[in-house]
């Protein structure tokens, strides 16, 4: 079995910056991390290769220093990592990089089964993996909390909904995206971050993937952001004295009441 893993590096939330002019996440100069729903993507990949064989391709769209994610990535026993690069890819909202993994896959070929975390945690969509399989025409199955059964050409998995969880079937190739109940991520042995430095990993462009230059970058990209602000946060009291308990209990009542949680 033939499985793509699409990973993304983002900023580590502890030294995230962001550019209030343009909008956008700052990545120079700030440490960065795999995508932490992606190494969930990550493991579950390898532990169906263990169950069935195959292969696991780890890929990712981004700068050059997104190499250090994909290296995570084979260290942690992924077979093989591409990086999608190029300035052209610049500035892609969701739909673009959707679009451009899923040439990147097609070049690929045979793959059986597409794995994304269900979101980025800079950007919290979760618009990439279902963009992944409307390019590609495939079934999918979003927030995967837990996999029933898989064979060579079926799957079958828990999907996870407000309240519970729906099963849900699918012939194979297929998407999944998966969150953080599915498994718990391994730690790169020695033997793979030996394996990991060696690793030769591709880096294609735009004309490797055969790209529709109109569709990928800030050129294919429909959506912009117009503002980026952060908010205001806003505290109120209200100190009650110990011959005021009646009225404290009932405002606070009163409040529960306004928020629904009574």
């Amino acid at each position: 079995m033939r499985i793509v893993v699409c990973v993304k590096q983002v900023p580590d939330p502890e030294n995230a910056k962001m550019d209030w002019e343009t909008g956008t996440v700052v990545r120079e100069g700030v440490k960065n991390i795999i995508n932490p729903f992606d190494l969930y993507a990550i493991e579950e990949a390898l532990r169906i290769k263990e169950k069935l064989g195959g292969e696991v391709i780890v890929i990712s769209m981004g700068p050059p220093q997104a190499e250090e994610a994909l290296r995570e990535a084979i260290a942690m026993g992924a077979d093989k990592a591409i990086l999608i690069t190029s300035r052209d890819f610049a500035g892609a909202d969701t739909l673009a990089t959707s679009y451009t993994l899923s040439q990147a896959i097609k070049k690929i070929g045979d793959v059986d089964l597409i794995i994304c975390g269900k979101q980025a945690i800079d950007g919290d969509t979760a618009q990439v993996g279902p963009g992944v399989s409307a390019h590609l025409d495939l079934p999918q199955i979003t927030f995967v909390g837990k996999i029933d059964e898989i064979t060579e050409d079926r799957i079958r998995a828990e999907r996870m909904v407000e309240g519970g969880y729906q099963v849900v079937e699918s012939p194979l190739p297929c998407v999944i995206t998966v969150v953080k109940d599915i498994n718990i991520p391994r730690l790169p042995s020695l033997k793979g971050k030996i394996a990991a430095k060696k690793a030769e990993i591709p880096q294609w462009g735009p004309e490797d993937i055969d790209a529709d230059p109109k569709r990928i970058g800030a050129a294919g990209s429909p959506t912009m952001v117009e503002e980026v602000f952060a908010p205001e946060l806003k505290k109120e009291g209200r100190i009650y004295s110990e011959d005021q308990i009646e009225e404290a209990i009932e405002k606070v009542i009163e409040a529960m009441e306004k928020m629904g949680v009574l």
